[in-house]
């Protein structure tokens, strides 16, 4: 009974581990991401590769991990709090019974616990935001704790901490939505045309096809690149609100509805709306690989088996 009671918080800690070890691997990628959409005046004039060599020029290395420890501190609870969602909104879901298929209850009870992780965590998202946006030499907060005090205190206590929560939700809508679908129509598509190259038999069914795992990441990767470019604008909005304050532009991006139109004025699509576009594809493929292999181990290791 002692390895099942503890069996939900070794594979939170499985999760929570390959999340750190994930994120901590593209942190950089992701400090240049920001920087660029929110168009840094340091490093405003300049494209991904060459953010990427100028930032350990100006910070040194260590610079391109800002941000990275309010990452790490907002990554485990997520993990737990989606993971523990997950299960409470399916049963939730399912015992409603709406008449609609396997796939919908995941996806709906899916997208209900990754809003919840978001709102409960997004504060730590906002701290880190801001603390990847700055730039050496110019440090308005000193550490975790001290952004914390200096938003609450000069931006309106708690609500500070909810600014751009509202194109975040609505961005990861489309985002599950979409990654579903764009994956169930590869997956009919692939299995219909070629059967003996992308499938085999399921291992608790030998009459259904399912795809082999490497095409299954391959479809996987498709739709998640898909679904992102569809809702990255809204990732931008997120950005330039929760930047607010520190932005010299701030009372024009109030709501998501002025940011997206302040942006696309400014700066047009693919400069504004798009900027930064290209890393989220880059960055995916590392983060996805390192997290899958991280939580193999890791269940190894902790008799998750």
């Amino acid at each position: 009974a002692a390895r099942r009671d503890f069996y939900w918080l070794r594979s939170f800690l499985a999760g929570g581990i390959a999340g750190c070890c994930a994120k901590t691997t593209i942190a950089p990628l992701d400090r240049v991401k920001i920087l660029l959409q929110a168009h840094n005046h340091h490093y405003k004039h300049l494209g991904v590769f060459s953010t990427l060599r100028a930032v350990p020029k100006k910070e040194g290395y260590l610079g391109l991990y800002k941000g990275n420890g309010a990452m790490m501190i907002r990554i485990f609870p997520y993990g737990a709090i989606q993971f523990m969602a997950f299960d409470q909104y399916k049963k939730v879901v399912i015992k409603k019974q709406l008449g609609i298929s396997g796939h919908v209850h995941q996806l709906m009870a899916g997208s209900m616990a990754g809003i919840t992780a978001v709102i409960c965590t997004y504060p730590l998202d906002m701290v880190r935001v801001r603390l990847a946006f700055q730039v050496k030499g110019e440090h308005k907060y000193m550490g975790i704790i001290h952004a914390f005090k200096m938003i609450y205190t000069k931006e309106g206590g708690f609500p500070g901490f909810y600014k751009g929560l509202m194109p975040t939700v609505v961005g990861m809508a489309p985002y599950a939505g979409f990654s579903f679908f764009t994956f169930g129509t590869l997956k009919s598509i692939g299995l219909a045309q070629a059967p003996n190259l992308l499938g085999r038999p399921s291992l608790d069914n030998p009459d259904v096809l399912v795809l082999k795992t490497h095409v299954n990441l391959l479809c996987g990767g498709i739709a998640g690149a898909i679904a992102q470019t569809i809702s990255y604008p809204l990732d931008v909005t997120r950005r330039r609100m929760q930047l607010g304050a520190v932005l010299p532009d701030s009372d024009k991006c109030l709501t998501m509805v002025q940011t997206l139109k302040y942006v696309y004025q400014q700066h047009g699509i693919r400069r504004g709306l798009y900027r930064g576009l290209s890393l989220n594809y880059i960055r995916c493929i590392p983060s996805q690989a390192v997290a899958f292999t991280t939580y193999e181990l890791m269940k190894q290791f902790l008799h998750l088996n």
